[in-house]
């Protein structure tokens, strides 16, 4: 039997170098030669020289502080003592503990009732050690908000989904002051930046999601409209004043508002106003929510303020904004983006869909986004 197998195999490699002779007289393509990979070298018995000496992993060093506990050993009398042999053991310990704080009541002469303040730190029903727990886990450690609630139930904490949800999303200033920190200093920074927006229904309205980035820094912002009101609210970064200035005014012209309500803007003393309420009301005080043109000089107006706004605080100033030639991105210096594949041929220069140039459209082919 040993033999029958021996001669099967010598066969079925002959039948394998003839059919592929009989390929290459035919013109075919042989089998492909492919190399092994590196994981093949492995196998390989090992060749002459000294054998490669394997790294060690190195020193443990905890990145908390060490506790020392000794442990006694049962030695016969007359043994002598020769100091200690270390053994580092690292160790994670999970555990719930509640606390029933009892805050003192005084009630004043006068009537006043005087209760005494929790400690610092404490806000709600949870401790801080527990928000950050579950900032991390959510944040970083990328886990569903079921899956965290189940986890905090099964070590013991007595907390609901709805909880849950507002240490999440309820009282979160510092983030929210962060994110408008990175947005204002990659918009002050950057030569250029992509934005694209998309949609989506929650709670059965609709919900439109913008991001502006690069490849240094990435902004999301969630808003009911993808207006180029709302893109230009947007670039202020969190600031909510209005300002005429020459950006406003250049972007007015730009944009088609007679000359006459720009002069009647221009003749006015106040350019800075603190929020959206105080401009509507210069607007109205100047007649201009009584017109009924096109294009609607309220809108263009606000428009305007508001791009002076943002050149007003450095955003912006001489940065490139990549788009897919969506409307309400067509902002200052503008310029499309493509998907993969080169822009060959530049388009030549043409207004915007408002009447606003595009004084960078020649720079699409050094700007292709892959």
């Amino acid at each position: 039997m040993v033999e029958l197998f021996g001669e099967v195999s010598a066969l079925k490699q002959v039948v394998g170098e003839q059919r592929e002779e009989i390929a290459r007289l035919k013109g075919l393509k042989g089998r492909p030669s492919i190399r092994p990979s590196g994981m093949d070298k492995g196998t390989d018995p090992p060749r002459g020289g000294k054998p490669e000496r394997r790294r060690g992993r190195g020193k443990v060093t905890p990145r908390v502080s060490i506790d020392d506990k000794v442990v006694e050993a049962e030695v016969p009398t007359g043994s002598r003592f020769k100091g200690y042999e270390p053994f580092l053991v690292q160790d994670l310990v999970i555990s719930v503990r509640a606390t029933c704080y009892q805050r003192q009541r005084w009630i004043t002469p006068d009537g006043r009732t005087i209760l005494a303040p929790l400690p610092e730190g404490i806000t709600g029903h949870f401790g801080p050690e527990l928000h950050r727990f579950v900032l991390m886990q959510y944040h970083q450690g990328q886990s569903t908000l079921p899956r965290l609630l189940a986890l905090l139930r099964s070590v013991g904490v007595a907390i609901s989904k709805r909880q849950l949800q507002r240490l999440l999303t309820d009282k979160r200033e510092e983030f929210v002051a962060e994110a408008q920190a990175v947005l204002r200093a990659g918009l002050k920074t950057s030569p250029f930046v992509s934005v694209d927006d998309t949609g989506a229904r929650h709670a059965g309205k609709n919900g439109f999601c913008t991001q502006i980035g690069n490849d240094w820094f990435t902004w999301f912002g969630t808003r009911s409209s993808k207006s180029r009101l709302n893109f230009l609210d947007l670039l202020r970064a969190g600031h909510t004043d209005y300002v005429l200035n020459d950006a406003a005014y250049r972007y007015m012209r730009m944009h088609s508002l007679p000359t006459t309500l720009i002069t009647r803007l221009a003749a006015e003393p106040e350019t800075r106003f603190a929020d959206r309420a105080a401009w509507l009301a210069h607007l109205d005080r100047l007649g201009f929510a009584a017109l009924t043109v096109t294009p609607d000089p309220v809108r263009v107006a606000t428009e305007g303020a508001l791009w002076g706004s943002v050149q007003a605080h450095d955003h912006l100033r001489d940065a490139v904004v990549l788009s897919d030639d969506a409307g309400q991105f067509d902002i200052g210096r503008h310029a499309l983006c493509r998907v993969g594949g080169d822009v060959t041929a530049p388009t030549p220069h043409r207004p915007g869909r408002a009447g606003f140039p595009h004084p960078v459209l020649h720079e699409r082919a050094s700007l292709t986004a892959v």
